[in-house]
């Protein structure tokens, strides 16, 4: 094995990763070979060629690119019997059992100054729950409403796969069984130097790191999820990311548009707050909906305004999305005549180590990561479809330590929905000038997940509390 797979090395001109072999122990050259053994040479020398020399990504065709058509949520102006029926569609499929949950979790808490997987960090205003009781809690809710069971898909990485399910075994997986709460890790990339050689983060290690978002739809195949989906008359996943506390989970309206259009993928949009907001934006070229990133969008398409002055191109990405199995299926396989997600090149400074084996921090650019993007999907699905949400409950995104999108924003959006919550149930609460209500408020998704669910559980309490106190329904 060992012997084989160092010839294959050397044969594709990858030699060097083997370099230090014989000063190797045998821990150390096990774990070398599990390594190599992830990677998929003809895949790397394909990438450096078309990605490296050929510097494919940078050219991105924006001749005819439109804005994505999209259903305008009822709160402007869209067609609120449209929005009825696919809620009752949506409502549908949860009753028989057809939904599971995926999000996707690989990362560490870094940029939160948190040095855990970012699962685990501690995100609502009271109790302080992870960021995955608040999905698992949300997930019971919907199980009670609909009488089912939803099977929850988590993607880890190799950094973080131990933490994060020992984390949920130790609590219980919040309520809960175990065997649907299904844990698999992230695929992988070498980071390659600029020559296409693989680069050694040590001498017994190859400069390993995640395959991005997109990474996710194969991971799903190998991992067996899939299987576990048809064994389980799964059609449909609903996908999120971590760092997003008030998104719905599991919303039936949203798998119920789903349903109705045929689509392989559909996706989630707010309108954009400002031209240069952080988000990607949908559009259309030809007859494909696709996501341009922020970054790509040109800055005149980026600023440009209709007739009513809105922006032309406004249709923010949020990375929710409902996927459908077969969809998954088809752009997740190893099937050389499937269509498979296009990498993305990401110049990195790579720590890697010297001829001698003594460890390297370049100072600029030394390599290249290949990474893929789950939105670039939407153009291999035959039919998709955009819906309108509202940020202000679907969106707040815990990433940054402090200002935007950071835990202090996220906590005061959370409560804010749940002022919402209270103010559509005629009560009134004391807020400051930013709607942030003056005394602390936690909802659990299991008393209340939406303006519904909560008013019958707050209008079945035959004694309410104090308003003028912190306010914990848990």
């Amino acid at each position: 094995m060992s012997h084989s797979l160092i010839e294959q090395f050397k044969e594709a001109g990858q030699g060097q990763v083997f370099k230090f072999w014989d000063k190797l122990s045998p821990t150390e050259q096990a774990a070398l070979l599990e390594e190599a053994a992830e990677i998929d040479l003809a895949e790397i020398d394909s990438l450096f060629q078309s990605l490296v020399q050929g510097s494919h990504d940078a050219h991105q065709d924006f001749s005819g690119l439109a804005p994505a058509p999209y259903v305008a949520h009822p709160a402007h102006g869209g067609d609120q019997a449209l929005w009825v029926d696919a809620r009752k569609r949506g409502e549908e499929a949860l009753s028989n059992g057809k939904v599971a949950a995926f999000v996707v979790a690989g990362g560490q808490g870094t940029r939160l100054g948190y040095d855990k997987p970012k699962g685990l960090f501690p995100v609502t205003p009271i109790h302080q729950k992870s960021l995955f009781q608040v999905f698992a809690e949300k997930i019971l809710a919907a199980e009670k409403t609909y009488s089912t069971t939803i099977p929850w898909f988590i993607m880890t990485s190799n950094v973080n796969h131990q933490d994060t399910a020992d984390f949920l075994e130790s609590n219980g997986f919040f309520g809960l069984k175990s065997d649907q709460v299904h844990c698999f890790r992230q695929g992988r990339m070498p980071a390659i130097d600029l020559n296409g050689k693989i680069l050694l983060s040590s001498k017994h290690s190859i400069a390993m790191s995640p395959d991005g978002h997109g990474g996710s739809l194969r991971a799903l195949v190998r991992s067996g999820a899939t299987q576990i989906m048809e064994e389980n008359g799964i059609d449909v996943l609903s996908y999120f990311q971590v760092d997003n506390p008030l998104v719905k989970v599991i919303d039936p309206a949203f798998i119920g548009f789903h349903l109705q259009s045929g689509a392989g993928m559909s996706s989630k949009m707010i309108p954009k707050a400002y031209p240069e907001e952080k988000v990607g934006v949908f559009c259309k070229q030809g007859e494909k909906n696709l996501v341009i990133e922020y970054s790509d969008l040109p800055e005149d398409l980026m600023h440009e305004t209709d007739e009513n002055g809105q922006l032309k191109f406004l249709a923010g990405s949020i990375a929710i999305h409902t996927l459908s199995k077969d969809f998954i299926n088809q752009m997740g396989g190893s099937d050389s005549s499937s269509p498979s997600l296009p990498f993305h090149r990401a110049d990195k400074k790579i720590p890697t180590v010297d001829d001698a084996g003594h460890p390297v921090k370049p100072e600029s650019p030394n390599g290249v990561k290949f990474e893929m993007f789950v939105f670039d999907a939407l153009p291999f699905s035959e039919k998709t479809i955009v819906i309108e949400t509202q940020r202000s409950t679907d969106f707040s995104p815990v990433k940054n330590a402090e200002g935007l999108d950071s835990p202090k924003t996220c906590k005061e959006d959370q409560m804010k929905e749940f002022v919402s919550w209270l103010s559509a149930a005629g009560e009134t609460v004391a807020v400051d000038a930013n709607g942030v209500p003056l005394q602390p408020i936690e909802v659990s998704a299991l008393f209340g997940y939406d303006e519904a669910s909560f008013s019958k559980s707050w209008n079945a309490l035959t004694d309410k509390p104090d308003l003028s106190q912190t306010l914990d329904l848990t």
